[in-house]
């Protein structure tokens, strides 16, 4: 019933959703901080890039247009259809619990399929809200479905018959075996991964502002997203006042409670993740690194049993050693120091990774350079976090990703409609008749 309701009067249920979420901004911003613990201004920023995608749907008509030649031949007409697959699914993270499924959901509902989400069980709650709106649209009851569970109900859906698509966000070991069970029992499948994202800095780039942009980029969200700097490429000159800038950066960042005023960063998602983190720093110790911010071990007043891990950086990183490819997810950067860009790019190039990677020069010819020849999805000239807008994919390159078309905008329109070509003929003998 869904697939035959013309778009125009599904993409209405759209612009009620997207009054709705106006409407709860801050009341999901404060469950997604109370459940998940980054900031409100953090969380409120995740609520907005979810609406972006809510308004990008809204265009779907236009969107699911397809190709329409007359007379190919004589009297013989060809059309591209685009049609749902039927019922998806979508697997969701802990760290961005009301962001990241619209990634997804808007463009599969818009373009006539039928949605199941599973959150991540360590994050319900915004998810449970978000479903609560979609009722309040009076949307058809069956069209949006949530179920709650962990490996069990994933294995279950990637198992289905039924379900035509998996689309996952989360770690690339789990990506991996999501991409693999999906296609072995014939769905499609669009599965992001991990990252370790690099930042070089050239000697030209404004040390104090680059260093805000990437404490901003490293330790927002803790640390906690796909697209978080986790290490710092400086080239020649730079590797001198760079670590000094982001060491100052680092130590006077305010952590906390994320609904208390001024704190600009939150725990981390669990005590697991916490001593993960920790471990993780020694090791890099280990490896030859030094500490110059340690955050290991701090607490914050009145919130003493908290998951907290404070920014840290660490210096002289080996390139090569183990942590070094490792996705930490926390708020931990390396600093690497290299002769030239070229050294640089060889680095990021090099990683089994390709989520994102920036750089921070005033020369064109270093930018144009790096965006051409860097093997990532996401490149970011002077930008600390590359995000795409609701209106690009999120892309991803190498073990980042797992499948062909991405998240939002166009790939998301492609990857839940499947094409249809129409040739038929209509002789002219034929068409006097009428």
């Amino acid at each position: 019933e869904w697939r035959r309701t013309p778009p125009n009067d599904r993409v209405q249920y759209f612009y009620k959703m997207k009054g709705l979420l106006e409407e709860h901004v801050e009341e999901l911003g404060c469950i997604i901080t109370e459940e998940c613990g980054k900031t409100f201004e953090e969380s409120v920023g995740e609520v907005r890039r979810a609406i972006e995608n809510v308004e990008v749907a809204c265009g779907i008509p236009m969107l699911l247009q397809g190709y329409n030649n007359e007379d190919i031949a004589s009297g013989i007409d060809e059309h591209m259809l685009r049609q749902p697959l039927g019922v998806v699914a979508t697997i969701a993270p802990f760290n961005f619990p009301a962001m990241v499924p619209f990634w997804f959901m808007p463009y599969a509902v818009a373009c006539g399929n039928c949605f199941i989400l599973k959150p991540s069980e360590k994050t319900p709650m915004a998810s449970e809200k978000v479903f609560e709106l979609w009722q309040q649209t009076g949307i058809p009851a069956g069209v949006v479905q949530l179920v709650n569970g962990g490996k069990e109900a994933v294995d279950r859906l990637l198992e289905h018959e039924e379900v035509g698509a998996i689309s996952f966000v989360g770690s690339s070991e789990v990506a991996r075996y999501v991409y693999g069970q999906a296609t072995a029992h014939g769905k499609r499948a669009q599965c992001q991964g991990g990252a370790k994202n690099p930042v070089i800095v050239m000697p030209d780039a404004d040390m104090e502002m680059t260093a805000k942009i990437v404490a901003d980029s490293s330790f927002g969200c803790a640390g906690q997203r796909c697209l978080a700097s986790s290490l710092v490429i400086s080239v020649g000159e730079a590797g001198e006042s760079f670590p000094e800038a982001i060491k100052a950066a680092a130590a006077s960042r305010k952590v906390g409670y994320g609904m208390d005023k001024g704190v600009e960063m939150g725990p981390v998602i669990t005590a697991e993740s916490k001593s993960r983190i920790e471990g993780l720093i020694g090791q890099w110790e280990k490896e030859g690194a030094q500490v110059i911010v340690d955050g290991r071990g701090c607490t914050v007043s009145g919130y003493e049993r908290g998951n907290f891990v404070f920014p840290t950086v660490l210096e002289n990183v080996d390139p090569m050693g183990e942590v070094a490819g490792i996705e930490i997810f926390g708020p931990v950067l390396g600093l690497i120091q290299v002769a030239d860009l070229d050294e640089a790019i060889g680095l990021i190039n090099g990683a089994r990774y390709g989520n994102m990677a920036c750089l921070f020069t005033d020369s064109g010819a270093a930018a144009r350079k790096f965006r051409y020849e860097a093997t990532v999805g996401n490149v970011g000239i002077n930008i600390g976090v590359a995000a795409p807008m609701a209106f690009f994919p999120f892309s991803g390159w190498k073990n980042s990703f797992f499948g062909d078309l991405h998240g939002q905008g166009r790939h998301a329109v492609e990857f839940f409609t499947q094409t249809k070509i129409v040739v038929e003929r209509w002789p002219r003998e034929w068409s006097r008749k009428f």
